[in-house]
């Protein structure tokens, strides 16, 4: 925060504490290891944004064919359609979204 960059727009790190180390006071190394090893998370693998489901799930926005209800000729077609985050990294399991989202489009642009 000592960079000209950062002086120049006044920028400041909006320390939060820690509920787990109540002990731990920023800007200190103990302060963040305890916010790397209790505050992790997923923030950019994001999944789940845009329910699946079958017709009969009226919570489901997107229908079995990633076409979204409600919008004729609108689908997802990405990792927002997972119902759970995957284990690994999420770019390959994308990709067979993208792909089987590509097969559906084109049946539907050929039937």
């Amino acid at each position: 925060m000592k960079t000209e960059a950062f002086k120049s727009i006044n920028a400041r790190y909006d320390y939060k504490p820690i509920s787990l180390c109540p002990k731990a006071l920023p800007p200190s190394d103990e302060y963040f290891e305890c916010l790397i090893r209790y505050n992790t998370q997923a923030g950019i693998h994001a999944t789940g944004t845009a329910k699946m489901g079958p017709n009969k799930d009226s919570s489901a926005v997107i229908d079995p064919e990633l076409r979204v209800r409600g919008i004729s000729n609108l689908r997802v077609v990405d990792a927002s359609v997972m119902p759970n985050i995957v284990s690994g990294n999420t770019n390959a399991p994308t990709i067979m979204i993208g792909e089987k989202g590509s097969d559906l489009i084109k049946d539907t642009w050929n039937s």
